[in-house]
């Protein structure tokens, strides 16, 4: 027997000889908040305060304007090798300029960048599926222009698009928003960590910088 199979067969062993669970999930409170006093506006307001707090860049726009957004926050950041996920709205990225090489990852397992492609480009853009106001985080679920998770871990720049309808007031309206059969990826500001001396840390599981174009209108 090998070392690992040592170890999981005491692992079984364990769960066989422990006792049934005594937890009382059948009676826990699932009242959760499910609406907000909060118009649209306000949740908007709400989403960029806490995007900030979390350090994240922040550009506000309208959809007209969103292209040239765009190319504009990849021109500062000096983006000249983009990752672009399978199914990002084209139009989004028009404004784009030529000396920007897009690196497209494909839907299919053949069509996906390598870890090495991915730790070579400038940065990642994506769209979300829904933004929480109360948190200021950003969830991306693998659909459409969102990508692998992956993706949005290795290059040091994440550039995400929150489109209107997509704000909600917080986590549970955002469950509910959500197709709990896909793969969530929750966001809240660039990735930190803190040492023992909680010295913070930035860009060490993910990316180190992170913008959000808020598209109103």
């Amino acid at each position: 027997m090998s070392a690992r199979e040592e170890v999981l067969a005491r692992i079984r062993a364990a769960h066989a000889a422990a006792p049934p669970p005594d937890l009382p999930y059948a009676t826990l409170a699932r009242d959760y908040r499910t609406t907000s006093e909060l118009d649209h506006e306000a949740l908007v307001e709400r989403l960029v305060d806490r995007l900030l707090d979390y350090k994240a860049l922040v550009r506000r726009c309208s959809a007209d304007e969103l292209p040239d957004v765009v190319a504009t926050a990849l021109r500062e950041r000096g983006v000249r090798r983009l990752v672009v996920p399978a199914g990002t709205e084209p139009r989004w990225l028009a404004g784009l300029a030529d000396d920007v090489e897009v690196l497209a990852d494909g839907p299919g397992p053949e069509q996906h960048l390598s870890v090495a492609a991915l730790d070579g480009a400038d940065g990642v853009f994506s769209a979300c599926a829904v933004a929480v106001a109360e948190t200021g985080t950003l969830v991306l679920d693998g659909s459409a222009g969102q990508g692998r998770r992956v993706t949005s871990l290795i290059p040091d720049y994440h550039l995400c698009v929150v489109l209107p309808g997509q704000v909600v007031a917080d986590v549970p309206q955002a469950v509910r928003a959500l197709d709990l059969t896909r793969p969530t990826t929750m966001i809240s500001g660039p990735s930190a960590t803190s040492d023992i001396e909680l010295n913070r840390v930035e860009g060490v599981h993910g990316p180190r910088t992170l913008e959000v174009v808020v598209v109103e209108g």
